[in-house]
């Protein structure tokens, strides 16, 4: 497995993306950001001639930045997560939605109009190909020897592509990084999406991860599947007891502002916080979710004290 690296202006720092040959053919797994810099990596560090395949982990701009530009200049077939097709097609739906959700936990128009900005001038949702196909729905993953194993939490759509002893896992795996859940409009049931649910059922599938190479899409190498889980788990029990500290009867925006004071003024970083305080939330609701899914990792034991503490 090749991987290829490149720096970001992003709080998340550099970005990794992976190629390797599979029976012949060459497999690129993401892409990297959208600029001219990542487009020289590609074309230096992968035979673009012979790409044949684009498997994504997750559409967001730092890992699907390039996806038109490889529909365009290459002969490769692009296959997207199941869920981000759902978020393109619907777009406008689905930030409606999201403006709705976030009216509802106190923020003002203007914030709300910021961030619909951000998103509209395609800093985050770069242009798609006309032409794709949907990873899940695919018979090509299968027969190049791929799993697709749906991992949401992060976002809705995070996929891990299992192949030859590798576990490319875009943002569901980060060594010493606690990978900000998306808020999000559930596309399929309607209403806000669960990120703290969707977790718990995925720590049940990243169990099966051991004796895997884990090839994260930021920073270090992860190295030890449990100790990337504990550090997960250690940043969320610590959030979480800091909201559970906060008075009751505070809407969203009311917590942020108790948590961070009047610091915080960018449309999007106030919406990363309301993704997080609604995740912590979402925990302390029902722990149980978390705990089942830790004693069936086995990890319960290293954390109980700290857990049953913010409770």
């Amino acid at each position: 497995m090749q991987i290829h690296t490149v720096n970001t202006p992003y709080m998340v720092g550099e970005v990794h993306f992976y190629s390797r040959e599979i029976d012949g053919e060459l497999v690129l797994f993401d892409t990297g950001p959208p600029g001219e810099e990542t487009r020289d990596v590609l074309r230096r560090q992968v035979d673009l001639g012979r790409l044949k395949h684009v498997f994504i982990t997750h559409c967001h701009v730092d890992h699907y930045g390039q996806v038109r530009f490889l529909a365009e200049n290459t002969d490769a077939r692009i296959h997207l997560p199941f869920k981000d097709d759902l978020k393109l097609r619907r777009h406008d739906e689905r930030l409606g939605c999201i403006e709705n959700l976030l009216e509802g936990m106190g923020f003002d128009r203007g914030t709300i109009a910021g961030l619909r900005s951000i998103v509209d001038s395609s800093l985050l949702f770069p242009g798609v190909p006309e032409r794709y196909g949907i990873s899940e729905e695919s018979d090509i993953p299968a027969g190049l020897g791929i799993e697709v194993l749906g991992c949401p939490g992060h976002s809705q759509s995070d996929l891990v592509y299992l192949v030859d002893g590798y576990a490319i896992t875009g943002d569901v795996l980060l060594r010493e990084t606690f990978q900000a859940p998306l808020l999000d409009m559930d596309l399929e049931r309607g209403g806000r999406f669960g990120n703290y649910q969707a977790y718990c059922d995925s720590l049940q599938k990243l169990r099966y991860l051991r004796g895997y190479t884990i090839l994260p899409g930021h920073r270090h190498p992860v190295e030890g599947l449990e100790e990337t889980v504990l550090f997960y788990v250690g940043k969320l029990l610590e959030r979480a007891g800091r909201i559970r500290l906060l008075p009751g009867g505070l809407s969203v925006k009311e917590q942020i502002g108790a948590l961070f004071g009047d610091t915080l003024t960018d449309p999007f970083t106030l919406y990363l916080k309301a993704s997080e305080v609604l995740f912590m939330t979402d925990f302390l609701a029902d722990p149980g979710r978390l705990k089942g899914s830790l004693e069936a990792f086995g990890l319960y034991g290293e954390v109980q004290s700290r857990f049953e503490g913010v409770l």
